[in-house]
């Protein structure tokens, strides 16, 4: 494949989860019986910008479709991380009634629900049809499209450039990233300020979390890659906060080149030397990953067969795309786990793909009262133990497998 930023061929491989299906394409009853698609799960690393990336095997209009399965609003920490976000930049740039807010990837508005409140202006972008229609019932404003530039050259004739242009979770989703940034650059305004947050792949590493590898994730990054790209399309990387957030993200706060208002700060000058100082700007860096994600497979296995060796019940919480990394690489089906309760009524009554695990709501947990409880989105996992603290009546355990086996 060739590196999505520069074209040039990249040949260092990352990591290899051999073949899976969208993690998002969840299954109807009726889609049982027919074929699959599964896609190579293959990550590799250029030598020259150090992104971290997956071929577009599956193409992001058919992942991101009309019946998008994940909505932000189902946890409650998620939300309350935006509301505070909200918080945060108004009172840091003064955003009021007569600024423009736009957010890229705006799912069901739950985010922009909080600037909305404070009577601040939003457009949302989304591409998914019906995250975009509930975000409209929310009072905010929704554009069925992807981001790009001949999205942001419509933002400007529409007189709707950025006083703060942000994205949570989507510069690594685009398949073109350059196309993407230099849309950032249009559609913000002189003076704007784009905040954009993603998982860091230093965290993905040294904390072995290869299950947020997925085919919707084309990128895997770095602030040192990150900072290469924006300041290839004319943008500042002008401050970066570490955040936790999906196991440990980066938020960077980045304006055009030349405006002057911002300085680059203190902590975007120590976490490139950071990274630096662990390597991410070499090769050597990259290599290795995949014993650690063979070490955590086997030893999970290990543990879900002598669990059912026992006649214990297994069941798990959080239909989420990482469980269904970790499931399909592992190979687990019905017989390992019985079935994963989700809150969210869009992914209930479907079946995880490849596994075709069956998604039931958290009712099946009070009634089938299992032995082990397996939390595949560990970045909530709090919240999900406080929630579901019941099983703790039965003896129920939480059992979670990233970065390492744990019994809870």
């Amino acid at each position: 494949m060739n590196c999505r930023f520069d074209g040039l061929p990249v040949t260092h491989e990352f990591v290899d989860l051999g073949f899976s299906p969208a993690s998002n394409s969840y299954l109807v009853k009726e889609q049982l019986n027919q074929p699959e698609m599964y896609y190579p799960l293959k990550l590799f690393v250029s030598e020259r910008s150090f992104l971290v990336q997956v071929d577009e095997y599956k193409k992001h209009d058919e992942i991101f479709s009309h019946d998008y399965a994940y909505f932000s609003s189902y946890s409650t920490s998620w939300l309350k991380h935006c509301k505070d976000y909200v918080d945060m930049m108004t009172a840091r740039f003064g955003f009021n009634k007569e600024s423009q807010v736009i957010e890229i990837a705006s799912n069901d508005g739950y985010l922009l629900q909080y600037f909305l409140e404070k009577n601040i202006p939003v457009l949302g972008i989304e591409p998914t049809a019906n995250t975009a229609a509930a975000a409209r019932k929310k009072g905010i404003e929704s554009w069925v499209e992807f981001f790009g530039l001949p999205l942001a050259n419509k933002i400007v004739s529409a007189g709707k450039q950025a006083d703060l242009l942000l994205g949570n979770n989507v510069l690594a989703h685009v398949p073109d990233i350059n196309d993407f940034v230099k849309g950032l650059a249009v559609a913000l305004k002189p003076s704007g300020v784009i905040t954009m947050e993603f998982p860091h792949l230093m965290k993905l590493v040294e904390l072995n979390q290869f299950d947020t590898i997925y085919h919707e994730h084309f990128s895997y990054l770095s602030l040192l890659s990150v900072n290469t790209i924006f300041n290839y399309h004319g943008l500042k990387i002008f401050d970066v906060q570490e955040i936790s957030t999906h196991g440990g993200s980066l938020r960077i706060f980045a304006c055009h080149y030349n405006n002057a208002a911002y300085a680059i700060t203190k902590a975007v000058v120590e976490l490139l030397q950071k990274e630096k100082s662990k390597g991410m700007n070499s090769l050597g860096y990259y290599k290795g990953f995949q014993q650690k994600v063979n070490s955590i497979k086997n030893e999970f296995l290990e543990f879900l067969l002598k669990a059912k060796k026992e006649k214990k019940k297994i069941a798990a919480y959080g239909a989420a795309a990482k469980g269904n990394t970790l499931i399909n690489y592992c190979g687990i089906k019905i017989d390992l786990i019985d079935f994963v309760a989700d809150a969210n009524p869009n992914k209930q009554n479907k079946f995880l793909p490849g596994s075709h695990i069956p998604v039931v709501s958290e009712e099946s947990i009070k009634n089938a009262k299992p032995d082990f409880v397996v939390i595949f989105p560990w970045n909530i996992k709090s919240e999900i133990m406080e929630q579901l603290k019941y099983i703790r009546d039965w003896n129920g355990k939480f059992v979670i497998a990233i970065p390492e086996l744990q019994i809870l």
